[in-house]
């Protein structure tokens, strides 16, 4: 496991433009997920301004857009209202692929393609020739710098299939800057594409470093930060809730039995390594259960805006911030809970002082910023079941013991099912040619054994996912969440409110229904995006092509999307 992954452990818990682009409309409409409007934006005529100095490209992991709106009431002027109150922002924005998580996310957004093109079908998975485990951004080649490298480590793109946003805009203007910054590593890397830089926090000693894939040594300002330790300055502080107990009152209390407790605890306030003597592994690790990390981030941005003098000169640079935290606290605790909520709030005043940085720093007219989400976040299983929803958990281990004496009684003795694989399951295909058996039947024979499981909704085969069907619920989401050769030969979908976990606390992600696919995108920069709400349905592969169109260039050649409409006082070249 890398360093950044590991901490679950302590919280168990100029020419051819988006025209040339194919578009991304569903195959299939789906109760889970509406169709995509298929309509391209308005009339382009003539370019609103020149391409901005600066784009800052923003992921916060793990946040829904019902937060965003839930909460508005209690937002600073300056933070997520920026967006909401003077920016362009897309109210039914969507993902559009079935497995949604983290690095599939960040995998869509600045590149436009679906997993069934990237090949990033998950966080991890297993290859299916030979069963070994396959981070997405692992390449034992390269090393972080100045910190151990453990198996697995998230150091470079090589496994990523597709070109972003940076690698077009370096391909054609090679002074160009592309710098992406993230508590985790899929979620610095996978932005950064294949000609950007990428910096991580490492939870081992609260700095954040490169690998030898980009640099061999990182530059003075990295060293200038990191020197100085200012993931120290939160040890012993207290995360207390930022608004009267009776603000909370949308939110569920502290404390649950179904939320975790560990690293920091279940309950505000929570002390940052409390029981601890100095900061150490095991502190810096539980920063990311908190605000903290995220300001931590933001002032490594902060920095990397100064040290490489992003958005100083006419050439166009990005800089991508992908903030970690809230997501490792819904995992725990739940995007219905306080802890949630409060984080939320946190962030609001963190981005509100980031963006007054920009203002002062880059100039107000001379950047833009995007924000968006890598997934939603579903409810706890154990308190929508209080509330009256069908929810609940699906034991993995289970659920395969359950498939394969179906296929022993079929098929005769064997371990026909080995291993989960992302949302997938592998077989024995040694056992399956050992019998004369053809493997498309076994699957077909799991498949229907698995969608005999309490808590699964739907099982799709091999077959199902090459063809070419486009009635079938969710096959569209999963076949785009497919890539062949990678991805497991069956795919299954859990039941709405369900989740495939082994864990008695927390919840997750990772399906194809809204309260996991329906995220924020949001845009600020009156000069290139205009202002207001726009309602029609688009998806996020469709911000590649956009961004492109801003910045005058080609758009990223695996691209599924189109440009966004924006608001009609805006026209892009």
């Amino acid at each position: 496991m890398t360093q950044t992954r590991r901490t679950w452990l302590l919280v168990p818990v100029l020419a051819a433009l988006a025209a040339c682009s194919s578009p991304s409309a569903p195959s299939a409409t789906t109760a889970a997920t509406p169709p995509s409007s298929g309509a391209p934006s308005a009339p382009l005529t003539a370019p609103a301004s020149k391409p901005p100095k600066l784009v800052v490209f923003m992921a916060v992991d793990g946040l829904p857009i019902r937060q965003v709106l839930g909460y508005r009431d209690q937002l600073q002027p300056d933070g997520f209202r920026r967006f909401l109150d003077r920016g362009a922002w897309f109210s039914n924005a969507y993902y559009g692929h079935g497995y949604t998580v983290t690095a599939a996310g960040h995998s869509i957004m600045l590149s436009g393609a679906y997993p069934e093109r990237s090949s990033i079908i998950g966080n991890e998975w297993r290859d299916p020739k030979t069963g070994e485990v396959v981070y997405n951004t692992e390449d034992t080649r390269y090393q972080y710098i100045g910190h151990a490298t453990e198996p697995h480590a998230g150091t470079s793109p090589n496994n990523y299939k597709a070109e972003t946003v940076g690698d077009v805009l370096r391909t054609v203007q090679p002074g160009a800057k592309m710098i992406g910054i993230s508590g985790k590593d899929r979620g610095a890397i996978l932005p950064s594409g294949h000609k950007g830089t990428a910096y991580m926090y490492m939870s081992s000693d609260g700095q954040f470093a490169s690998t030898t894939y980009y640099m061999a040594q990182h530059p003075a300002w990295v060293d200038a930060f990191n020197n100085a330790r200012p993931a120290d300055q939160y040890f012993h502080k207290s995360w207390t809730p930022l608004l009267p107990e009776p603000a909370y009152a949308r939110s569920v209390p502290d404390g649950q039995p179904w939320q975790a407790d560990a690293g920091n605890g279940n309950r505000l306030p929570a002390v940052m390594g409390e029981k601890l003597d100095r900061p150490g592994p095991k502190y810096y690790a539980g920063l990311l259960p908190s605000p903290f990390a995220d300001e931590l981030t933001l002032a490594f941005a902060r920095a990397a805006i100064e040290g490489e003098q992003l958005g100083a000169d006419d050439q166009t640079d990005i800089l991508s911030v992908s903030l970690s935290s809230h997501d490792y606290v819904n995992h725990a605790f739940g995007p219905e809970s306080r802890l949630s909520h409060d984080h939320f709030l946190h962030l609001d005043r963190y981005l509100q002082s980031f963006f007054q940085y920009l203002d002062g720093r880059v100039g107000r007219d001379n950047y833009i910023v995007v924000l968006t989400a890598d997934h939603g976040f579903m409810d706890t299983p154990e308190w929508a079941k209080s509330q009256g929803r069908d929810a609940g958990r699906v034991h993995p281990a289970q659920t395969i013991a359950f498939i394969n004496e179906g296929l022993v009684k079929r098929f005769g003795e064997g371990r026909w099912v080995t291993n989960f694989s992302a949302t997938g399951l592998l077989f024995d295909e040694k056992l399956i040619q050992s019998k004369g058996l053809k493997s498309d039947d076994v699957y077909a024979a799991a498949k229907t054994l698995a969608e005999q499981v309490p808590g699964i909704q739907a099982a799709f085969t091999r077959a199902q996912l090459a063809g070419t069907d486009t009635t079938t619920p969710y096959l569209a989401q999963m076949r785009r969440s497919w890539y062949a050769g990678v991805a497991a030969p069956l795919q299954l979908v859990p039941k709405q409110g369900y989740m495939l976990s082994s864990r008695p606390t927390g919840t997750t992600h990772g399906s194809p229904y809204e309260y996991d696919n329906h995220v924020p995108l949001l845009t600020w920069g009156p000069a290139w995006v205009g202002q207001g709400e726009v309602k029609t349905r688009v998806e996020i592969v469709d911000l590649a092509p956009t961004l492109s169109r801003m910045l005058g260039i080609p758009a990223p050649a695996q691209s599924q999307g189109r440009p966004l409409p924006l608001p009609a006082a805006v026209r892009l070249p």
